[in-house]
């Protein structure tokens, strides 16, 4: 019945295509092939006894307590104009330069990214502020747009990152299911605050790609000089990009400093993160009763979101482990001519496809957990793997027809900016995402080298 798990995953990718909530679209479209399983004498549905106790595991997880904590912070920090500010004094700043307000939407885009991490929200917030400021001064449409896409997608990459806790917590299980399947029972474990560490370094190059792109392509690209700007502005911007820029930065740096010196672990930063950005809108005057309510309503949807589609992805692995799909795929990878080589290039052309149709979310809870563990098997690197699955997964945010970059973007852009406008602006940007991607292929020290200086010196 090895063909039913096959048939699974391709129905509910369908199934997802049509448009129907994705946490009911795996917890249904598994429980239908588990009962037709089970009526055909195929599925032991002794299985599913173990779904009580993993969604017990799911609500008591430490490390998934890091999840509500950081969209709390980001939340306020967004309603509380730490954006608007940062991209009003950076491109009041940098307008006297060539090119300045396409380097300053990256800048602005990497510090909101470090501390928001809310695609949706820097997204629409720099497409609001900065799209028409860019258009005004000639730069292209496609150029616009692709470069506040891709920048807003930072916050994939850049800790403190959702995808990245939610990926150590499916790679903390698939390493140590790996070393159990190795004889080692007494299994080491890869921890949050390692892809934090290790995404450093590739997020930094991330973002001096970004800069470099847009720097040299709006030379030639714009068609008005912004030096010829009124410098007046900018002089009245810089007294106050200090007071726009200290917040955040201190906030950053308390968060991650806490992490990477061993005093708190992600989940205890993650609780000094949402205090610190209260006390930073507290001291805006942006804290009030409507506008807390305002953002515990989003935070809370946000969260449940991600555990509906958690506990719907659980019911999911459980049906394909019992038509024997984990077998079947540990058979396929594992056979493959080249070994461990050739199954994570399969595996990184997988997601990377999947993410034309499917959010991250679903990739790292629904195909993650199936691969990981193969993989971690044949020897590879748990944080490099980490850190390869999170570049490739930022690509699924900016790859049409359902990046979700795209949309929110299209949502908050001018009419006479079309679409395909938005679409070919990303294309570049997507480009170096996946020579980002080779180059860690090539040098897996860059997403190993910091951790270990940290953690071993």
């Amino acid at each position: 019945m090895e063909w039913m798990a096959i048939a699974l995953f391709v129905c509910i990718c369908a199934v997802l295509l049509l448009g129907y909530p994705v946490a009911i679209s795996l917890a249904g479209t598994s429980l239908i092939f588990a009962g037709i399983g089970y009526l055909s004498g195929g599925f032991d549905a002794t299985y599913l006894t173990a779904l009580p106790s993993r969604l017990y595991g799911i609500l008591t997880n430490q490390t998934l307590i890091a999840v509500p904590l950081f969209v709390f912070m980001g939340v306020v920090l967004e309603k509380s104009k730490v954006a608007e500010n940062l991209l009003l004094a950076m491109s009041a700043l940098m307008s006297k330069y060539q090119s300045g307000m396409a380097a300053s939407v990256v800048i602005v885009g990497m510090l909101l990214a470090a501390s928001t991490g809310i695609v949706g929200a820097t997204v629409v917030t720099m497409g609001l502020l900065s799209l028409p400021a860019m258009l005004k001064r000639g730069y292209s449409a496609s150029l616009a747009t692709g470069t506040i896409c891709a920048t807003g997608t930072l916050g994939q990459i850049i800790p403190p990152s959702i995808a990245l806790v939610l990926l150590g917590d499916v790679l903390s299980s698939a390493y140590q299911k790996a070393q159990l399947s190795m004889g080692i029972f007494s299994p080491e474990s890869v921890s949050v605050g390692d892809l934090f560490v290790g995404a450093m370094v590739p997020g930094l190059l991330l973002v001096a790609a970004y800069l470099i792109y847009v720097i040299f392509v709006a030379r030639n690209k714009t068609q008005v000089d912004e030096t010829s700007e009124n410098n007046d502005n900018v002089l009245a911007f810089d007294g106050t990009l200090l007071g726009a820029l200290l917040p955040p930065l201190s906030l950053i740096f308390i968060v991650l400093g806490s992490i990477l010196t061993g005093y708190a672990t992600p989940t205890e930063a993650a609780g000094v993160g949402a205090t610190g950005a209260l006390i930073l809108a507290l001291g805006k005057g942006q804290l009030s009763f409507g506008r807390l309510k305002e953002v515990s309503q989003e935070t809370t949807r946000i969260t449940c979101m991600v555990f509906f589609i958690l506990i719907g992805a659980s019911i999911f692995s459980l049906v394909f482990r019992g038509f024997g799909g984990e077998h079947l795929v540990q058979n396929f990878l594992t056979n493959l001519p080249g070994g461990v080589v050739t199954a994570m290039i399969l595996v990184m052309t997988l997601v990377f496809v999947l993410g034309f149709i499917l959010d991250f979310i679903e990739i790292t809870f629904v195909v993650v957990p199936i691969v990981a563990p193969i993989l971690l098997a044949m020897g590879v690197d748990p944080v490099w793997l980490g850190i390869m699955l999170a570049v490739n997964l930022q690509t699924s945010f900016l790859t049409p027809p359902f990046g979700f970059a795209l949309f929110y973007l299209r949502g908050v852009a001018p009419a006479h900016v079309k679409t395909s406008d938005i679409y070919r602006g990303v294309v570049p940007f997507i480009a170096i995402q996946l020579m980002l991607l080779l180059a860690l292929a090539i040098w897996p020290s860059l997403a190993t080298w910091l951790p270990d200086l940290v953690y071993n010196s």
